[in-house]
């Protein structure tokens, strides 16, 4: 039973950033969703200590896209920015191999130029 318990809390978990995922900007979006499908499956038969960090760490991910996400709902007008800062401290705590998938993620995120260029028609009279 505890098994299927588990599976519904990463589930439940899993699902739930995909739908705030959709009020990230599309090449974000894009970005984001492909990144947490392959992390989600990547880590499907985890150790068990490694779970409950994954599930701790996904978790204060979609707390704090959540509170960005109705923060920024309020405000139309500024711009829009998502994602928070890495201490040097949280930085050290991560293996070789998640610093390369970080600074990947980083370069992906900031590039100029992103693979998608959505623009927004708008209504016209």
């Amino acid at each position: 039973m505890a098994n299927a318990t588990h599976v519904s809390r990463v589930c439940s978990l899993y699902k739930r950033i995909l739908l705030l995922h959709r009020f990230l900007p599309i090449d974000l979006r894009a970005l984001g969703d492909q990144y947490v499908k392959d992390e989600f499956r990547r880590n499907k038969s985890a150790a068990p200590e490694e779970v409950t960090v994954f599930m701790r760490e996904w978790q204060n991910y979609r707390d704090t896209l959540q509170t960005q996400v109705l923060a920024s709902a309020g405000d139309r007008v500024k711009r829009l920015e998502f994602g928070a800062e890495l201490s040097e401290a949280d930085l050290k705590l991560f293996q070789e191999e998640q610093v390369g998938q970080l600074y990947e993620l980083m370069l992906e995120s900031t590039k100029p130029k992103r693979q998608f260029n959505i623009q927004d028609d708008g209504f016209k009279k």
